[in-house]
């Protein structure tokens, strides 16, 4: 009977106010946690109030109205946009390379950059950029000199990419523009290979060739040196008296043995040598 009278004193209507009164303390507590943000070290949030941005915010905790404004958060450190990139060189050459580029938006004009192209660079801006500026480039350039001339023309495409994304208020990093190895069709490659080739062999050539001419020189040089000595010699010889000097010297070196020869015992005369 007791039980009976307690749950007959309890109001209906309480329990519908009850129940309003949690209902609404849920959605307090919902609209309540949805008020703050946390914007990160490196990012900016752009705030949005009906769809229109009314504000920028820095790094930390945020308040922002439930329902009537709503937050993007843009991250605003060092990016890396990479995109394949083919182009014609001077010669006519299909050149092949890819490109990759180091860059970051500018702080203080994100509200610029979402209202005229929307957060979406890479795809909107700089891949686009990135072929335009290797197809200027490389035309002024033959394969070869591609090639050969790599850090010029790195330097080129760092410059004009720079230029060209400026003015979406993207800023390329210093050094941040980097270039593949260039490629070229495989029948071009080895025509490299056969000129280089043609080269190593004419240089050869022209080295065997200044060899030998260099050790015919040096030969003609010892013969002139040799008959240049004979004749001093022979001036010598004839400036002492000739035949006269010729005994003197050898009778100078004689030992005082007479020499003997076959088919006799007298002593072997001198004999003049003419």
């Amino acid at each position: 009977m007791t039980n009976n009278t307690q749950f007959s004193e309890i109001n209906p209507k309480s329990l519908v106010r009850w129940f309003f009164i949690g209902v609404i303390a849920l959605i307090a507590i919902v609209l309540l946690s949805l008020s703050f943000y946390t914007v990160q070290s490196g990012e900016k949030a752009l705030v949005f109030t009906w769809g229109k941005i009314t504000n920028v915010q820095d790094e930390g905790l945020n308040f922002k109205i439930p329902i009537m404004q709503s937050v993007i958060k843009v991250d605003v450190r060092t990016m890396k946009a990479e995109a394949p990139a083919v182009a014609a060189s001077k010669n006519m050459q299909t050149v092949h390379t890819r490109v990759t580029v180091n860059y970051h938006l500018e702080k203080d004009k994100l509200e610029t950059i979402y209202t005229r192209v929307g957060l979406d660079v890479e795809s909107k801006i700089i891949d686009s950029r990135i072929q335009e500026v290797v197809k200027a480039v490389t035309a002024k350039y033959t394969a070869d000199a591609l090639l050969a001339e790599r850090e010029q023309v790195k330097s080129e495409i760092s410059i004009l990419l720079t230029q060209q994304v400026a003015p979406y208020n993207i800023i390329v990093e210093a050094g941040g523009v980097q270039i593949t190895n260039f490629e070229f069709s495989p029948a071009f490659v080895q025509a490299i290979e056969d000129k280089q080739i043609a080269e190593q062999n004419a240089l050869k050539a022209k080295n065997d060739l200044d060899r030998i001419r260099v050790e015919a020189e040096q030969q003609i040089a010892t013969a002139r040196g040799t008959a240049e000595a004979i004749r001093i010699q022979a001036d010598a010889i004839r400036a002492q008296g000739g035949k006269e000097y010729v005994n003197l010297k050898a009778i100078e070196k004689w030992n005082g043995q007479l020499p003997t020869y076959t088919g006799g015992s007298a002593p072997m005369p001198f004999i003049d040598v003419k």
